[in-house]
């Protein structure tokens, strides 16, 4: 085969249709868009979403979904994170937040106990799981509920 004998399949190149050419075209006079109407006039066309003044669809529908304003956001951070403090010190909400491990959204702290924490510290946090309990009791470090 040779790019010259090359050509496409058939019906796959399909002339374009050639509007307001003379009644013997099957498209002129109207040019295919019927009699008068809306669709039949120049200039932009509505969007999909319109219904000719009937209440949209997505009016129609019921609305689902609730967002509490009272909703209490933690920020989650993990013990093997934790090892990056000297040993000793004291880790609440505001050293992490300064260490940039918690976002400054977040007003309220969690420790999960992903990874091994290989420094003895005191830890202040809102919550703790069990698993950071005890990886921080395993190492001798104090972990207070604030």
């Amino acid at each position: 085969m040779k790019l010259h004998e090359l050509k496409p399949n058939p019906s796959s190149n399909k002339s374009r249709r050639r509007v307001g050419r003379g009644t013997g075209s099957g498209h002129g006079k109207t040019s295919g868009k019927g009699h008068k109407g809306q669709n039949a006039r120049s200039g932009p066309k509505r969007n999909p979403m319109f219904e000719g003044g009937q209440t949209p669809l997505f009016k129609r529908l019921p609305k689902r979904g609730f967002t509490s304003l009272n909703k209490i956001e933690y920020g989650c951070v993990n013990v093997s994170s934790l090892n990056a403090f000297p040993e000793g010190s004291v880790v609440d909400l505001a050293t992490l937040k300064a260490a940039g491990l918690v976002a400054k959204k977040h007003n309220r702290l969690k420790i999960l106990g992903d990874g091994a924490l290989e420094v003895k510290l005191t830890i202040k946090a809102d919550k703790f799981s069990k698993t950071a309990l005890d990886a921080i009791a395993k190492i001798g470090g104090t972990a207070e509920v604030i």
